[in-house]
Formats: C-alpha cells, structure tokens, sequence
C-alpha cells in the first residue's frame, strides 16, 4: 500500500478506544522516543516504522494501518515491547491489527504471511496448545503450490524433513496437547472463534464413572458444557 504522510491525517478515537478494550494496550501512552523502531530487525522490509503504526493508532488511523504492509512483515519477536519504556505492547498491536483486516476482508499485502498466521492459529489450536509442525507446513506447502508451485523448494524440504524425521526432531501426529485444553480452548473463543467440543479430564470420567456426588459441580465448570451431551447418552442425570 502507498502510504502518504505529506497531509497530516483527522484524529480519530475509535482505534485507541478499541485496542484499550480489546487488549487492555493504551497507544496513547507512546510519548514517540522510536526504541521500538531502533530496536526492530525488519524495519528495512517496513512501510511503516513501529513508532509510526502506534502514532496512527493513537490518531485513529484504521484503514492506513490495517492496508500496510508492516503488520504482515512484523515477526512477533517482541522485541518493541520488551524496549518500550511505557509497556506498550506494539507486537500485541500488530496482531490486533492482522486480526481485524483479516475480519473486515481487506487486501494483504503479503497474502503468504497471513496465511501461514491463520495457520499457526488454527495448528496451536488442534494441537490443544502445542504446535504441530508437520501439520503446519503441510498446510502451507498446500497453500503454497496452490498459488505458486515450486516443485524444488518442495523437493528440498520433503528432504529437510525426512532428515528431521530421522533424527527424532520431527513427529508426524504432533506433541501431545495440554492438560490444560479447556484453557487454549477459553483464549480462542475469548477471540471470537467458537468450538463445540466439549473435553473432559480423565479423572472427571471417573468420577462419573464411580458416582461421585460432586461430578455435575466440575462438569459445570467447563467452557463448553458437557452436560447436556452426557445426560443424552444415559451417563449423567
């Protein structure tokens, strides 16, 4: 996107009032000493600096930020949050930003990133909080020759992989997930993103099983109520 900063722009309050809403992130604390942009190691691939993309946010400058192409070419090192002496946290700005252009449909200016961010989401969220990487690339790699086929780069990484594989550094159904899923499942729905599945801890199944009087107590207690699926099959009343 062409960025042109020559007439200054109409303040607005809605961006500011939302990120503080959304993520609890105050832009309008930045007081602009660029620690952020001086600590950045991609600013070289960036239309606009990290300082400038919290400037606009704190002036209300949706439609500028969320055409960009900084908040696709941000890598999430956090590295502006960690410098920033008012505990802004600009990579949490960033990802709101992705997140909302990706809600309003709007162009991206590096399609590859985004995607290969939907599904880094989507693998945290199957693994139940750990990241698949087999599951991952397969994804990309998809969506990749969909696109664009480049049968060497594939032919090189089935390679990478196979040697990974190997040497035990690669496993093709994933980590185990969390004990804690119900959680992962809570932060992704808590993001707008709805799951039905209803998970149970090992000891809650035997509890049911042995009657335990305090069963419907913790059944109670889950994101996605279990209830209802168990007094259908007969095992809870």
């Amino acid at each position: 996107m062409e960025i042109n900063l020559s007439q200054p722009p109409s303040p607005g309050l809605s961006l500011p009032a939302r990120l503080a809403k959304d993520v609890a992130i105050p832009v309008s604390s930045c007081y602009q000493c660029k620690k952020c942009t001086a600590g950045c190691p991609l600013t070289s691939a960036m239309d606009l600096f990290p300082d400038r993309v919290i400037r606009l946010a704190s002036l209300g400058q949706t439609d500028m930020l969320l055409g960009c192409r900084t908040i696709w070419v941000c890598a999430s090192c956090v590295t502006c949050s960690t410098r920033c002496p008012n505990g802004i946290d600009i990579a949490g700005v960033m990802d709101w930003l992705k997140e909302e252009a990706i809600r309003q449909g709007k162009a991206v200016e590096q399609p590859a990133v985004a995607a290969a961010h939907g599904f880094f989401l989507e693998s945290l969220r199957r693994g139940g909080g750990r990241l698949s990487e087999v599951d991952l690339m397969r994804r990309f790699t998809f969506f990749k020759l969909r696109r664009q086929p480049d049968f060497k780069e594939l032919w090189e990484n089935a390679k990478l992989g196979l040697a990974l594989f190997k040497r035990g550094r690669l496993r093709p159904t994933g980590p185990p997930a969390l004990r804690c899923r119900h959680e992962i499942d809570r932060i992704f729905q808590k993001a707008g993103k709805k799951y039905y599945l209803p998970v149970f801890y090992f000891t809650e199944l035997m509890g049911l099983a042995m009657g335990h009087s305090g069963a419907a107590g913790w059944l109670a207690r889950h994101l996605v109520d279990p209830r209802p699926l168990l007094q259908k099959k007969g095992w809870l009343r």
